[in-house]
């Protein structure tokens, strides 16, 4: 009989007072019980500390000065006793059936180090825009497309968080990517071919912001302090810098594309032909720059038709 496992769930918080309660139901109402929730205010300014208060210590929970993302998910994951840690963004959502599921793939694989799952597409109002099958676990086209397989939903072990050691601060664009490329050297993730989680796109996220200039090299910081500290990585790993580089700046083009930074969105591709013209040349650099311009656009155009068709929808009778 196999015992089932401890497991902690770190929700850091800052600002986000409108979707905290929903994401923290999402977590209290699991049919998995073993859970352990830590909730970290990182120094928000809004009703965040009132909205923690009311749940009478149904878990753990504090605040303190802001000091990022990074620092406050590695506070809560160095407290966490279960032998399994996660995260939950305080805008995201969690199935019922997340955490049991989870559970389940890793008990059935002592091999593998992370499981991650496919998720809705949520708005503003919690409705679903589309569901987003995530690709399955590839570690080479992690690396040299920039693909960040894991979203919300991922269920990690402590051993392998020791191992790795937590986010780095100095990423606030995409530190979950960095930490994926190094927990992958570690074992293998594996995807859960479910929909077990909600990831919220509305005008203060993250992936919906446009991030200043530091921001938008973050993929090629990334890369390059990665092929750069870590030793021994697998020979296809290191044959693929040229292309890994390539897809760094053209995907640092288009975080500058997206803010209206023209000028470095040129140089970010040119950057990119210099490492690899043929990556440059393929229709996958062509959609990314075309996300750029239009994503924001379109998901705004869906959220107002939806709110006016509903408003203009007349309520049933009985």
């Amino acid at each position: 009989m196999t015992l089932l496992p401890y497991v902690s769930i770190v929700v850091p918080v800052y600002n986000q007072e409108k979707y905290l309660n929903e994401t923290i139901q999402s977590i209290l109402h699991q049919d998995y019980k073993l859970i352990e929730l830590i909730v970290i205010d990182d120094g928000s300014q809004d009703n965040t500390k009132k909205i923690l208060q009311q749940y009478n210590h149904q878990f753990y929970y504090t605040s303190h000065p802001n000091m990022g993302q990074a620092n406050t998910l590695n506070k809560g994951w160095y407290m966490a006793r279960g032998e399994i840690l996660s995260y939950l963004s305080a805008d995201d959502l969690l199935m019922p059936n997340a955490v049991s599921t989870a559970v389940r793939y890793l008990n059935e694989d002592p091999k593998i180090v992370l499981t991650y799952c496919d998720f809705n597409l949520i708005d503003p109002n919690s409705k679903t825009i589309r569901k987003v099958s995530a690709p399955d676990f590839d570690y080479l086209e992690m690396v040299k497309r920039l693909i960040c397989q894991p979203g919300p939903g991922v269920f990690f072990r402590k051993q392998a968080f020791d191992r790795t050691g937590g986010w780095s601060p100095e990423f606030r664009q995409m530190p979950d990517y960095e930490y994926w490329l190094r927990l992958g050297l570690v074992g293998p993730f594996k995807r859960i071919p479910q929909i077990l989680a909600s990831f919220r796109i509305h005008e203060k996220s993250m992936t919906f912001l446009k991030g200043d200039r530091k921001m938008a090299t973050e993929p090629v910081r990334i890369l390059e302090k990665y092929y750069r500290s870590q030793k021994n990585l697998p020979k296809q790993v290191v044959e693929s810098f040229p292309e890994a580089m390539s897809n760094a700046h053209l995907l640092s083009a288009q975080l500058h594309l997206k803010a209206g930074r023209w000028t470095n969105t040129l140089a970010a591709v040119m950057k990119a032909v210099q490492y690899s013209k043929p990556t440059v040349m393929s229709t996958r650099s062509l959609h990314i720059l075309l996300n750029a311009l239009f994503n924001r656009a379109l998901h705004r155009t869906f959220w107002t038709i939806r709110e006016r068709f509903s408003s203009n929808t007349p309520s049933a009778t009985h």
